[in-house]
């Protein structure tokens, strides 16, 4: 790992930092401005830019959602302000928040949570204060998906050595900076063992740079259920793309619900910060909704770029007005009879300068943001050796009957059919168990010549499939430092 540099913060010629803001759709835009009127009144050296992304550009036909004068005010200035931005759901284009996150390679999303006072939950005074940290842009939010056959649709879950000991790096280095004792790593690993034990691995080995913080595995079921059984065990929790999107909604149920979940989405060139909750266009102009959410990513921000003295104030003000009580937001007490959102920010803006109290802020140091080799390769194994290929085939015949032909059409070569698997699952040679069948196999072949096949041998194997069956996706069976990469199917020896 080489040491992080300085932070690529824009500064203007008064010395401001200049930074990126996208209001965002719904609710975003009253929520940034809320915050907006309280960053400057705090004095926050701070200067904007102001740009657009999600459905409005989404409307002028730009398939992104992140139009080009966007990208380039992030690339200049390195850090934004985002409200939450509508996503199409189920049909349409990317989210236009993923596309921003992969784009500048923000790969450790940060989601805090923490009791606030007055914000009744079951948990309220266990002293919930923890930290999801999130692998932000590999998993299944790779967004490789394929419609394999006209039933079947399949996507790809892409779990990398370099991203997985950037993300646990900044799990330890965060856990250091907040004065955290304790990193937990959740994965499932115990099923998906090359993917997600592929973090576990990385994360076991980099922990060992860290003695003075502890580290534990957890199966990300077990973290679900310890979270809310006992979520003040937790400090500090790293894990994949997925789990980390579900735990972290989970945890911000744990203090008072989205209204109070902030996060960053920081990388080594590039820090976003913008609220957990989506856009809630029904509450949008009403002056009804709760901006916590995007006031502590600003926060966050703040603390990023080092204005540590600012970042309290605001903190302490927000944490005397829920003392206080007089002012809170319809999530908090109900719709009917909640604080305005303006009434809310200005209640705000009265208590800077105040100290809360009973509740503290927690005392923040700067965070070592972990840079990588820009090597793309991370793993050289001493050796590696082809033994076979897997082809997924599409056919609506019985198992029995496919494997008759497969093995007809390949009789000639120097392949063997070892078996035939359906959603995960050996079909053939039959296992005795009752499984539902669709028209999608997996066929494994193994290699019967001598030496190892060629790409050559691979294709003539899929020709020779080609004059009977059809096929769409082929996966090489390979071996690296003599350990088989590739696993087996349910119920085969």
């Amino acid at each position: 790992m080489s040491e992080q540099g300085d932070k690529h913060i824009h500064r203007t010629a008064d010395g401001r930092i200049l930074i990126t803001v996208i209001p965002g759709d719904g609710i975003g835009p009253e929520c940034v401005e809320a915050t907006l009127s309280i960053l400057e009144a705090a004095k926050a050296p701070l200067v904007y830019e102001r740009r657009e992304a999600g459905a409005s550009v989404f409307r002028k036909g730009i398939e992104s959602g992140v139009p080009e004068d966007t990208i380039e005010s992030v690339r200049r200035t390195r850090v934004v302000l985002k409200g939450p931005l509508e996503t199409p759901v189920g049909f349409g284009e990317k989210s236009a928040n993923v596309t921003l996150r992969k784009l500048f390679e923000t790969y450790a999303n940060v989601r805090p949570v923490r009791e606030w006072p007055n914000v009744r939950t079951p948990y309220s005074g266990r002293g919930v204060d923890l930290v999801v940290v999130r692998e932000n842009v590999e998993d299944l939010y790779g967004g490789v998906e394929h419609m394999q056959t006209p039933g079947v649709a399949q996507t790809l879950k892409l779990i990398t050595r370099k991203g997985s000991e950037k993300i646990a790096r900044f799990a330890f280095e965060l856990a250091r900076a907040e004065g955290r004792k304790r990193v937990h790593c959740a994965t499932k690993a115990n099923i998906m063992k090359f993917t997600e034990g592929t973090l576990k691995r990385v994360f076991e080995e980099v922990a060992r740079e860290y003695p003075e913080v502890e580290a534990q595995h957890i199966i990300v079921d077990n973290a679900a259920h310890q979270l809310v059984k006992k979520p003040e065990q937790f400090e500090v929790l790293v894990t994949t793309n997925m789990n980390g999107d579900i735990l972290s909604d989970l945890t911000s149920g744990l203090i008072g619900g989205l209204g109070f979940a902030p996060s960053a989405n920081i990388g080594a060139e590039v820090a976003i910060f913008e609220a957990v909750h989506g856009s809630a266009p029904k509450y949008a102009g009403k002056d009804v909704i709760n901006p916590t959410a995007v006031l502590l990513s600003a926060v966050m921000m703040l603390r990023y770029l080092e204005l540590f003295e600012t970042a309290e104030r605001i903190e302490n003000a927000l944490l005397c007005v829920l003392e206080e009580g007089k002012y809170l937001t319809g999530d908090v007490v109900g719709y009917d009879r909640g604080a305005k959102t303006s009434e809310y920010t200005r209640a705000i803006i009265g208590k800077l300068g105040e100290r809360p109290k009973s509740a503290i802020a927690r005392q923040y140091r700067p965070i070592r943001v972990p840079v990588l080799s820009p090597d793309p390769v991370a793993v050289r194994p001493s050796s590696r050796r082809q033994v076979g290929l897997d082809v997924f085939i599409e056919s609506g015949n019985t198992p029995e009957i496919l494997a008759a032909h497969i093995q007809n059409a390949i009789a000639a070569l120097p392949f063997r059919l070892k078996m035939l698997s359906c959603r995960g699952t050996q079909v053939w040679p039959a296992t005795g168990g009752i499984t539902d069948l669709v028209d999608h196999y997996r066929a494994r072949f193994l290699y019967t010549g001598t030496g190892e096949p060629s790409d050559a041998d691979f294709l003539a194997l899929l020709g020779a499939l080609s004059t009977e069956l059809r096929w769409m996706h082929v996966e090489k069976l390979q071996e690296f430092d003599g350990a088989p990469g590739f696993t087996k199917a349910q119920g085969e020896n």
